[in-house]
């Protein structure tokens, strides 16, 4: 059973998972962070308040974290068909994969930019510093550790939402444990892949959480 051909298939998909992962977590923070940054910035307590943007993105976010990942990897299979050609296979998956993340990614994004000491936002405002230079110089600057922790979370929980893509053909790791594991009760395949999977969580996050505490020293 344990030939070069399931060896191959295993490698095939262990790649399938991080290619999925990574790129999902890429295109979750370039529509994550900026929506992150709007809802710090336009709450009440933020910079430029905004009570009507605040609460359109808090609404579309709460809606979007709301729903179960594999209804929603259903319901967006004629988006994942229009940008892809397909609703199945690794490429596919990637466009439900962000479309969960990106609203996971402006949460954790909103809270580490909230936990930035008012009274330096304060400083930067009084010496006549404008909105981007906040943004950028202040809040993601003095953040950077807290948003290096919450890449790390993501890439984790994006991981996990890769493999429960495999119920619908989504490749990796999960649909080969659905596959073989499942569907033809081959129990020690399913068991080699739960276990190469909570391998590459513990080596992503355990690289994420070196590369914080490096710069978090930097910063002291």
């Amino acid at each position: 059973m344990w030939d070069n051909e399931t060896i191959m298939m295993l490698v095939e998909g262990t790649r399938d998972t991080l290619y999925m992962t990574l790129m999902s977590t890429l295109f979750g923070y370039v529509l994550g962070l900026p929506m992150g940054i709007l809802l710090t910035v336009t709450d009440k307590e933020g910079i430029r308040p905004n009570a009507f943007i605040y609460k359109v993105l808090d609404v579309i976010v709460n809606i979007l974290r709301s729903i179960p990942f594999l209804i929603l990897l259903i319901l967006v299979i004629p988006v994942t068909k229009a940008i892809v050609g397909k609703s199945y296979g690794s490429s596919a998956t990637i466009v439900p994969l962000v479309i969960a993340a990106a609203p996971f990614i402006a949460r954790m994004v909103e809270s580490s930019l909230k936990e930035v000491d008012s009274g330096v936002i304060e400083a930067a405002v009084s010496m006549g510093a404008g909105t981007g230079t906040v943004i950028w110089k202040v809040l993601l600057a003095e953040a950077r550790t807290s948003l290096l922790v919450g890449v790390t979370i993501a890439v984790g929980t994006i991981l996990g939402y890769s493999a429960m893509a495999g119920v619908v053909g989504g490749g990796g790791l999960g649909d080969i444990a659905i596959r073989y594991g499942y569907y033809r009760y081959q129990t020690d395949i399913m068991l080699v892949t739960i276990v190469i999977l909570v391998v590459l969580v513990q080596i992503l996050q355990g690289i994420g959480m070196m590369l914080s505490r490096k710069m978090d020293k930097r910063r002291a």
